[in-house]
């Protein structure tokens, strides 16, 4: 891999540090929804959804934290055991849900605003995921790069929800 010229490595950085307060700015807002419509609807897939989300805020936020530096290559091994602890934090997440999601819980409302939510979500987290990938590679962050991938795991995430509330919605499924 070629060396990338100074001045390129600082557009990286910004766009690095931008794409990532996208992604801690629009999951913290999908938590704070997903938790409301899922508590309204007595939904244990959309209230679940934002322990999930804070998983991800806390994954970008290592990114945050790296690139706030004047040197970010220093902070990248810490970073990398954020991110490889979120993933773990993530596993462990669809775990518990699908756990209680066997167990019977009440049965859950047709929920519009978790629809919208996970619809949403399935369109902007690629995108975020994708800019972030592409920044990460050129400017050689592998945080970055793992970072987007949690954000990508995120978006089969939000696919999963929207299939589970559509079929709940149109034929009454949990």
């Amino acid at each position: 891999m070629t060396a990338v010229a100074p001045a390129r490595v600082v557009v990286l950085r910004r766009r690095i540090r931008w794409v990532v307060a996208a992604t801690v700015i629009y999951t913290t807002a999908e938590a704070v929804v997903a938790l409301a419509a899922g508590a309204s609807a007595s939904s244990a897939a959309l209230v679940g959804f934002g322990p999930d989300s804070v998983v991800e805020v806390l994954s970008a936020a290592a990114v945050v934290w790296q690139f706030a530096s004047p040197d970010p290559e220093a902070r990248e091994r810490t970073a990398l055991r954020v991110i490889a602890a979120s993933f773990l934090g993530l596993a462990a997440y669809v775990m518990v849900d699908a756990a209680l999601s066997l167990t019977g819980l009440p049965e859950p409302e047709h929920s519009s605003v978790g629809i919208a939510l996970a619809a949403l979500s399935l369109l902007v987290m690629p995108v975020l995921s994708r800019f972030e990938r592409r920044t990460g590679r050129e400017l050689g962050s592998a945080s970055a790069v793992a970072d987007s991938e949690q954000t990508l795991v995120r978006t089969y995430l939000s696919a999963a929800l929207l299939v589970g509330l559509l079929l709940n919605g149109l034929l009454g499924w949990v």
